[in-house]
């Protein structure tokens, strides 16, 4: 199994790096620069038709869409997801549930609270309290889960990458102890804290940081590139 992953520090990239480094898989790095549109190069779109961040490439096989990576990787290597039919299931459902709900409205939550140079306060406010809901029903399954579909899988990985986020997004985590247990929890691995590194730590907690910053200028871009393309 030869590996590349073409990534860039942003929650979904961090996906595939947590779990490559939880699968102790070895890999090599391409950084996709966002803000230089290398996303878009006709190169990056024979790989990823959707010209977005992460896409793996095993020996010459290229998959796109970091659900599909996770799943991809869980099922060729027998890791970090079982093999018996409701126990894929369980994990499947965690994962669809980032996929669907979580990284989307949080996402359109940091466009509106972040990112536009308008503040819009019905979309901030609807965004931000369905990223709220989303977590509280992550927080009462960890009431009676140590992990979100029994043992430590793909679907925590997904979930995790972007509920460390919350404060970036606006969301609270206040009254939500279980949820706060298990992001804590999954902190602490190592193989997560290397996932994190690659290609590099974005730490957002402080809004006025340089990386917060630079994170903020590298949206702004983003945004005005698609106003462009549509």
């Amino acid at each position: 199994m030869s590996l590349t992953l073409y990534t860039s520090a942003t929650p979904n990239g961090y996906k595939v790096s947590v779990a490559l480094e939880e699968m102790a898989l070895p890999y090599e790095v391409v950084t996709v620069d966002l803000a230089k549109g290398e996303q878009k190069t006709p190169a990056y779109l024979a790989i990823n038709p959707n010209g977005r961040v992460p896409t793996l490439v095993d020996d010459g096989f290229p998959i796109f869409e970091s659900g599909a990576i996770l799943m991809y990787l869980a099922e060729k290597t027998g890791l970090l997801m079982p093999t018996d039919t409701q126990g894929r299931s369980r994990v499947v459902q965690w994962l669809m549930f980032q996929m669907g709900g979580i990284g989307p409205m949080m996402g359109q939550a940091n466009v509106f609270y972040r990112y536009f140079p308008e503040k819009i306060p019905a979309a901030i406010a609807r965004y931000q309290g369905e990223g709220r809901r989303l977590f509280a029903v992550l927080d009462a399954q960890l009431a009676t889960h140590e992990y979100l579909a029994g043992d430590y899988s793909i679907a925590d990985i997904a979930n995790w990458c972007w509920v460390r986020t919350a404060k970036w997004s606006g969301i609270e985590l206040e009254g939500l102890p279980h949820l706060q247990r298990w992001i804590a929890a999954i902190a602490e691995r190592p193989a997560v804290q290397r996932g994190i590194a690659v290609p590099e730590t974005i730490r957002l907690k402080d809004p006025d940081s340089d990386d917060a910053r630079r994170v903020t200028e590298r949206a702004r871009g983003l945004l005005e590139l698609g106003r462009r393309e549509a």
